[in-house]
C-alpha cells in the first residue's frame, strides 16, 4: 500500500508572520500558541497584530525543555482546557513536534506550524520525535492528523544563526544517501523510488545554491537561494519523508544519531550534525571499513558538519562499544541494506573517524 501524507497548505513569502491572522481565521477563532520566548519574539509584533486585527483569540505557552511524552500531555491537557480549537506551533522542530503531538491527540483541533529556523523539516514531517528529559531519543510516533498549514518566513529564518541553516541542509541531504541504498535490493518500491527521487532534488539544490544561502543567511538577506535551500530543508525533505509503502527505508544515519542523542558530551549538536555524523559512518559501512564517498565528505566539511567526537567521559573505548551496541536498527531492515550493519561494523566506523586527520 503506498501512503503520502502531507500538509494541506504550505506557504513561504518573507514577512508572512503579519499575515498569519488571515491565513488562520478561515481555521479557528481561538487558538493555543506553543512556542518559546526566543522564537515568540523573532515573530513580534507583527504576528500577535496581525491575529488581533483578524479577531483570533489566543493563548501563549511556552515550551520549557524538550519534546517529551510529558510536554505532550501537559500541553495537551492546557490546550483542551483552554477550548481551543487550533494549536499553532512557533519555533524550531522541538516546539513544532509538540504541537503536532498535542494537536494530533485532541479530535477537532487543527495544526498549523511555523518554523523559525530551517535546521530540521519537521514542520512538514509526518511523525512527531519524543525525547526523554535529557535529550535522549525515545520514539519516532507516526501522525494520523497533519497540519492544516506551514507557515514559513524567510525574513525570521534569515535572522536566525546561519549554523541552523547548515544543519538542516545536512539533515535534509542526508534522504538522499540513506533512501538510494535500499534500491539496490528492492526496486519495485514507488515510495522509495518517489523518495530518491525528491532527495536528489534536495542534494542537487544544495550543490548549486547552498554556499550562497549560507552567506546571505550569515548577512541576514533574503535571496532567491536562501529561499530554495529553506525549501529543500522544509517542503522537499518533508516530501521525501512522507512517502511509504510496504518496504521502510529507515535512515542508518538517523538511528546512528538515535543513539548519539543518549550521549551527553554531544547533546550541544544540532539534530542535523549529529545527522552529518552519522552519514560519515554510514559511508564508511557503505565501503567495508573504507574511505567514505568523496561527494559526500566534501558536502559535510563545507555545511560545518563534525567528523570527529568529542572528547568523553570515562574510557573512550568502552564508550565507543557501548554506542556501537546500542544502535537500534531491526533485523528486517538491516536485511534490506547492501552492507553489514551490526555492533562490530559500527565499532570499525567510529573507529576510523577517530583516525581521520
Amino acid at each position: 500500500m503506498l501512503a503520502i501524507k502531507s500538509p494541506q497548505t504550505y506557504y513561504h513569502q518573507p514577512g508572512i508572520r503579519a499575515n498569519t491572522g488571515e491565513y488562520i481565521a478561515p481555521l479557528s477563532k481561538h487558538i493555543a500558541i506553543i512556542t518559546t520566548p526566543k522564537a515568540w519574539k523573532a515573530v513580534n509584533p507583527e504576528l500577535e497584530t496581525s491575529l488581533q486585527q483578524h479577531g483570533i483569540e489566543y493563548n501563549v505557552d511556552f515550551l520549557a525543555g524538550e519534546c517529551t511524552e510529558a510536554a505532550i500531555a501537559e500541553h495537551t491537557a492546557t490546550v483542551n482546557a483552554q477550548g481551543a480549537t487550533l494549536v499553532l506551533g512557533i519555533g524550531g522542530g522541538r516546539v513544532l513536534d509538540t504541537a503536532k503531538g498535542v494537536g494530533n491527540r485532541l479530535e477537532g483541533v487543527a495544526i498549523v506550524t511555523f518554523p523559525t529556523v530551517a535546521a530540521t523539516c519537521a514542520a512538514w514531517s509526518p511523525i512527531t520525535i519524543i525525547y526523554n528529559a535529557a535529550g535522549g531519543h525515545e520514539s519516532s510516533q507516526p501522525l494520523t492528523k497533519m497540519p492544516a498549514l506551514v507557515l514559513v518566513d524567510s525574513e525570521i529564518i534569515a535572522r536566525s544563526d546561519a549554523r541552523f541553516l547548515k544543519a538542516g541542509i545536512v539533515d535534509a541531504l542526508a534522504k538522499w544517501y540513506e533512501f538510494r541504498p535500499y534500491q539496490q535490493k528492492i526496486r519495485d518500491s514507488l515510495a522509495l523510488n518517489l523518495k530518491v527521487q525528491a532527495a536528489r532534488f534536495a542534494v542537487d539544490t544544495f550543490i548549486e545554491f547552498g554556499q550562497q544561502a549560507v552567506e546571505d543567511n550569515q548577512q541576514q538577506k533574503v535571496t532567491p537561494a536562501l529561499i530554495k535551500v529553506i525549501d529543500a530543508n522544509i517542503a522537499v525533505a518533508g516530501m521525501a519523508n512522507s512517502m511509504r509503502d510496504d518496504f521502510p527505508a529507515p535512515g542508518v544515519a538517523h538511528a546512528l544519531h538515535n543513539r548519539m542523542t543518549h550521549q551527553p558530551e554531544l547533546h550541544d549538536w544540532l539534530h542535523g550534525e549529529k545527522v552529518g555524523y552519522g552519514l560519515l559512518l554510514q559511508s564508511i559501512l557503505e565501503n567495508n571499513g573504507g574511505e567514505p564517498e568523496a561527494e559526500l565528505l566534501a558536502l559535510l566539511k563545507q555545511f560545518g558538519a563534525p567528523l570527529q567526537l568529542p572528547p568523553l567521559s570515562g574510557n573512550r573505548e568502552e564508550t565507543l562499544q557501548t554506542m556501537a551496541q546500542e544502535v537500534k536498527f531491526s533485523a528486517q531492515n538491516k536485511a534490506r541494506l547492501p552492507f553489514t550493519l551490526s555492533p562490530a561494523t559500527i565499532l570499525q566506523a567510529l573507529k576510523a573517524t577517530e583516525r581521520a586527520d
